[in-house]
């Protein structure tokens, strides 16, 4: 029986009290942190947690700073900080790595990122190469370097005029509108996160999902996609790290799979010895709620991290 214990942590930040949640069940045989994605909150992945914890893996994760139940009275839902918004997140998730890991010192530590997770994640690997044993990117993508420089002139210009904790329908649209095209005639707005209706609905009537992105989060993120894509940077990562890139074939995010290959590719350009990629056909962006499907995904996954224990 999996044993569900939640607790909080101090933010980067200073001030916010993080929401985390650990799962364990039976006997432990490694650690696998999830890092979650925008809008959304790490409760979500309750029951990919306890399948992982029924094979003998520590589960845990937290609510980034404005989701979830990290949220603080009077704070802004899907808004990081006011300064170094991303590096603040980042840096959270290393807080929460390292308290695990001081927990579970003898243990295999491995991480998940989903989304905007993914790239917080691909920023924790270059900032703290020796913080993980292996990594699982997941929902995640290329942009171009135009669309990164106009978004943030974008948003530089709309938070002063605005306010970063602001919300503006173009910006939501520039940072969402053109994933759901592909799927039209659309039953919902957010038909691209998978193509389970059941899966869609319980995100579209979860009150903790599915908020508009604030300008200075979209800031932050586009922030971070630069940070993630430079040559420089990438070549921080360790060479030896086992990677496994793991999206929907029909993933918006990653570009239907182009944008997942570009990424696989500059980890390779940049040394990386141990990167492995799996396209889900017909999957989307949730691959993990995909109800049809989402056994195979679970095994997947679960098979690659027995490979790397």
């Amino acid at each position: 029986m999996t044993n569900l214990s939640e607790f909080t942590f101090l933010s980067s930040d200073g001030a916010t009290q993080l929401h985390a949640m650990e799962w364990t069940d039976a006997t432990p045989r490694a650690v696998l942190q999830l890092t979650h994605g925008v809008a959304e909150y790490i409760a979500r992945y309750d029951h990919f947690a306890r399948f992982m914890a029924a094979q003998g893996f520590v589960v845990v994760g937290h609510d980034h700073l404005g989701h979830g139940y990290s949220l603080p009275r009077g704070g802004t839902p899907i808004f990081f900080a006011g300064k170094g918004g991303w590096t603040k997140v980042v840096d959270d998730v290393y807080t929460l790595c390292q308290k695990t890991h001081a927990k579970y010192p003898d243990l295999p530590y491995f991480l998940l990122g989903h989304s905007m997770g993914s790239f917080v994640a691909r920023s924790l690997l270059i900032r703290y190469p020796d913080a993980v044993d292996g990594a699982i990117i997941m929902g995640s993508g290329w942009n171009s370097e135009a669309a990164i420089a106009g978004g943030r002139l974008l948003t530089t210009v709309l938070g002063k005029l605005q306010g970063k904790r602001s919300t503006n329908d173009f910006v939501t649209s520039l940072a969402f509108g053109s994933y759901n095209k592909a799927f039209a005639p659309n039953r919902t707005v957010v038909d691209w996160i998978a193509s389970d209706p059941d899966s869609v609905d319980r995100y579209v009537n979860d009150p903790l999902c599915g908020q508009d992105v604030t300008i200075g989060l979209f800031h932050d993120m586009l922030g971070g996609f630069r940070f993630n894509q430079k040559a420089e940077n990438l070549r921080k990562m360790r060479t030896d790290l086992p990677v496994l890139l793991i999206s929907g074939a029909d993933d918006p995010v990653g570009a239907m799979g182009k944008g997942v290959e570009k990424t696989r590719d500059a980890f390779l350009a940049a040394g990386m010895e141990h990167v492995d990629m799996v396209l889900y056909p017909t999957l989307r962006h949730e691959i993990l709620n995909e109800t049809q499907h989402r056994q195979t995904v679970y095994e997947d996954i679960l098979h690659w991290l027995e490979q790397h224990l």
